[in-house]
């Protein structure tokens, strides 16, 4: 999703017909986009270079994955009880202001600033309902498997430095997503509705997601959900919470948690497109049970390796996050 991040959902749509990638069964890439297309750059300019199928060797950064290492981080040195506070204080010894954006670039420079969380997630910031936390909240369901509802406490602790309202409701919902997903069972529509579980059903996100589900359980053609999607969340920014995390939950409804089909959708959806991809596949990878069942056309380029800007952390492999992960689980 990072090549095709914000384009409007026509282009985005011309660009993967263009390329032979429409419905997308895999990475975008610019061969074959006609020259008259390529002439009005579509891309995510900073993105694409590294993120095209063409071009990709290994994982390149990206703040979608500098933030579960961040988590992971956390988890190593304050545990389970960590609070807000530990959390201000290892961005700052750890994350690079400029690898920091939106809600999250305002609460580092509040933080500078002295001001103290929550304070931090409301002082002159518009970005507060934003889908910054939610991309944060993969390790809390990871390392709750079967407790939604302490994953959700554990992300609600990490959310309210820099957001407010639907912006942690949405994290609260990812968490216990995935600590349901985390149980080894192959429901994603028991996983939602644990989603659901934990966010007051009277907010703006939770109505969104439920008439998203239900929308993707009575549309057969997907593309007509995300037309309707995008037509009742006209009034928000691309990257606000509400919308994303709706069609976070149709995507993954409408596929029935396959991982190719659920990964494809959220993409094609627009909006915030590799947030909404990394949310989906963090999913969907888990209700697929094993690695091996991963399609290699989307494991294979990443080389088992990570780029990042977090810590020691640089050029590490996935499985030896996924051991670090797993040993969260079982600290006492």
């Amino acid at each position: 999703g990072r090549p095709v991040e914000k384009l409007p959902l026509a282009t985005l749509r011309e660009v993967a017909a263009a390329t032979g990638n429409r419905p997308l069964t895999g990475y975008f890439t610019a061969r074959g986009l006609p020259p008259e297309l390529a002439a009005d750059p579509p891309w995510n300019r900073r993105a694409a270079p590294t993120s095209l199928a063409e071009n990709i060797d290994g994982m390149p950064e990206d703040d979608d994955l500098n933030y579960p290492v961040l988590g992971l981080l956390l988890l190593q040195r304050h545990g389970r009880a960590f609070t807000t506070a530990d959390v201000a204080r290892l961005w700052l010894e750890e994350l690079p202001a400029g690898r920091a954006f939106t809600a999250e670039r305002v609460a580092y420079r509040n933080l500078l600033c002295g001001i103290e969380p929550p304070s931090t997630a409301r002082h002159r910031n518009p970005f507060r309902e934003w889908i910054g936390a939610l991309i944060r909240a993969d390790v809390h369901g990871w390392t709750h498997p079967g407790d939604p509802v302490a994953a959700a406490d554990q992300a609600h602790r990490d959310a309210t430095l820099t957001h407010t309202a639907n912006g942690v409701y949405a994290a609260m919902f990812t968490a216990a997503v995935l600590a349901t997903a985390a149980t080894g069972t192959h429901d994603v529509h028991d996983c939602l509705a644990a989603g659901l579980g934990v966010v007051p059903p009277r907010s703006r996100l939770a109505r969104a997601v439920r008439q998203a589900i239900e929308l993707a359980r009575e549309e057969r053609d997907f593309d007509t959900v995300v037309d309707r999607l995008h037509e009742v969340h006209r009034g928000y920014h691309w990257v606000h919470s509400v919308p994303n995390t709706a069609l976070i939950a149709a995507a993954l409804t409408h596929a029935d948690g396959d991982f190719s089909a659920s990964l494809c959708r959220a993409v094609s959806g627009g909006w915030d497109t590799d947030s909404n991809g990394a949310a989906v596949g963090s999913v969907a990878g888990l209700l697929a049970g094993d690695p091996a069942a991963l399609p290699e056309h989307w494991t294979a380029p990443l080389k088992n390796r990570l780029a990042t800007s977090v810590g020691d952390f640089d050029g590490v492999g996935f499985d030896t996050l996924a051991q670090l992960t797993h040993r969260e689980i079982h600290r006492p």
